[in-house]
């Protein structure tokens, strides 16, 4: 069960709270003192940019494995939302030097971000906004760090409602051989109980790699009967053959992207350790070198808009998970539950630095 932040950044005062949030979490993923202060300087900027430059927004902070460099150890995820008006050269907003002018910045500018971070990547739209990802792990960022290893990549953003200490959702992943394995679990209802269910779903799952989508739900299903239960998607890819498997069980979604057109993909009634059918048909749909699936739990809007924007499956996920979490709703249609996205992308080259 993990904690996340969930941090509104609308005035100056706010500045020190993503801080001392970015504080707080590397305390629980167990980071040296010398990474805890970078993180506590790339939430400093990110937060100082959101009110420099995009008149406010939010930031997301959570705790997640790396996927690679760091193993199964946790790294501090930090992303800064907005609905601003953009960057309008991105380019020059990741030189060196280029930084905010208030005084509540470091003066570290998103390019220092970028280095000392070790995964880094940012999305911003005229008249949209602007997402920045960085995560802070245990070891300090290789210099000249190289992008990702090619292949398929998953990542989330998960948001507690009303900023609560825990969210009763939560995804992970695993890979075994030529298969990856993307999982979103939403606990019965809220609070610390809901999230022991989505987080025992999430454990069980390291030890399942090797199984096909249904299995994974059986075996899940006999694993949360103790819990409350949970609705749990599995999206498994077979890199070698290029196609992509999905079940799902309980009010979960999910949407998949390819050659530019959005597709759904059901899921089923019941609720996974509780009321699950004793079967499910699993669909199989080709999965192409522009593929992008996004897996959501309830708190996203019930008719939210797929983002029709060709350069997301190029984007770390955790950025396209956070653009499609912050599209979907506004300060004026609060989230009406706990929501996580979880993203998987064919993968390639970070435009802005590596991914995971």
């Amino acid at each position: 069960m993990s904690r996340v932040w969930d941090v509104p950044v609308d005035d100056s005062t706010r500045v020190r709270d993503v801080r001392v949030a970015a504080e707080e979490a590397s305390a629980r993923a167990g980071l040296p003192s010398s990474r805890t202060a970078t993180a506590a300087l790339v939430a400093t900027e990110l937060a100082t940019n959101l009110l420099r430059h995009a008149g406010g927004g939010r930031v997301l902070i959570n705790l997640v494995e790396r996927g690679h460099g760091d193993g199964r150890r946790a790294a501090v995820q930090l992303v800064s939302l907005d609905h601003g008006p953009g960057i309008p050269d991105v380019a020059a907003a990741m030189r060196d030097g280029y930084t905010t002018t208030v005084a509540a910045s470091l003066g570290a500018g998103l390019g220092t971000c970028r280095r000392i971070a070790n995964d880094f990547d940012l999305h911003s739209a005229p008249g949209r906004g602007t997402v920045v990802m960085a995560r802070i792990g245990h070891e300090p960022a290789a210099r000249n760090q190289g992008p990702p290893p090619p292949g398929p990549r998953a990542g989330g953003v998960n948001v507690p409602l009303g900023r609560a200490e825990h969210s009763g959702d939560a995804w992970g992943r695993v890979r075994g051989g030529d298969r990856l394995t993307l999982l979103l679990a939403d606990g019965l209802g809220h609070g610390e109980k809901a999230a022991e269910a989505s987080g025992l779903a999430v454990k069980e799952l390291r030890g399942l790699a090797e199984l096909p989508p249904a299995e994974i739900l059986r075996s899940l299903g006999r694993v949360l009967r103790p819990t409350r239960g949970a609705a749990v998607a599995v999206a498994q890819l077979d890199v070698y053959a290029g196609q992509l498997s999905f079940v799902g069980i309980g009010n979960v979604g999910a949407r998949l992207r390819t050659d530019g057109t959005w597709k759904a993909l059901l899921s089923h009634p019941g609720i996974v350790g509780a009321q699950a059918p004793a079967s499910v048909p699993v669909q199989r749909v080709p999965w192409h070198a522009d593929s992008l699936l996004v897996l959501h739990s309830d708190g996203l809007p019930g008719r939210w808009t797929p983002p029709d924007d060709g350069v997301l499956p190029g984007c770390d996920p955790a950025v396209a998970a956070a653009v499609v979490l912050r599209d979907a709703g506004s300060a004026a249609r609060p989230v009406r539950d706990d929501t996580c996205v979880a993203v998987l992308t064919a993968g390639g080259v970070s435009r802005h630095g590596s991914g995971t």
